[in-house]
């Protein structure tokens, strides 16, 4: 499987012979140049130009918004409602799991709160976690490492953190880093995972150069 970060909260999660994912479109409103993607599903997480933006994906794909499971091309998607709750405020987040065969991917959207052990143990094995970690309306990064202590995926992916350009603060990623006592890590363009390298008992941080 290939995961590939186009900034924010985009991503497109390939496998051979499989349908192709694209995460969380944005439109170019937010600052970051106009996605050039082709995807079969698309996954929005919530209704804001950041992520939204389904328009900006070719190939006429399925366009999933709503918590509820899933079966397209072989893969098993299931949409999790994680909302934020604060007093009378409600925020609409839904969080997406994939089941590429041996493979399950977690793209969280905006999640803003620590989930409840429930909600976690109700996820079953993750084996990639596509997090934000940079504040704004999503977690900071303190949370964001509680998160990946409870859910324990094998590899953890940071989003929706600062970049160049972006027309909102956020902080930056060296700050979940830190928070993950993980130092510095290296940029790669994509991470590739097979199943078998899926044995690792500690979480390992990947920091994905952004495709734009």
């Amino acid at each position: 499987m290939d995961i590939t970060w186009y900034g924010h909260s985009c991503f497109r999660l390939t496998e051979r012979n499989k349908i192709s994912v694209v995460t969380d479109p944005f439109a170019d409103t937010i600052g970051l140049p106009p996605l050039k993607l082709k995807g079969d599903v698309v996954t929005i997480s919530h209704d804001e130009p950041g992520h939204n933006h389904a328009a900006g994906v070719k190939g006429d794909p399925h366009i999933l918004t709503n918590p509820g499971e899933y079966e397209i091309g072989g893969v098993f998607i299931t949409g999790i409602p994680m909302h934020f709750v604060e007093g009378k405020t409600a925020r609409r987040n839904v969080a997406y799991l994939f089941d590429f065969d041996n493979i399950t991917v977690l793209h969280l959207g905006d999640l803003a709160h620590v989930p409840d052990q429930s909600t976690i143990e109700a996820l079953g094995e993750v084996n990639v976690l596509l997090l934000p970690v940079g504040g704004g309306k999503g977690l900071r990064a303190a949370q964001a490492a509680e998160v990946v202590a409870l859910i324990e995926p094998q590899f953890v992916v940071p989003m929706h953190y600062a970049l160049p350009g972006l027309k909102f603060d956020l902080e930056p990623v060296d700050k979940f880093l830190k928070a993950m006592g993980a130092g510095k890590v290296q940029e790669v363009d994509t991470l590739k995972i097979t199943a078998s390298e899926l044995s690792g008992e500690q979480s390992q941080v990947i920091v994905l150069k952004p495709q734009i």
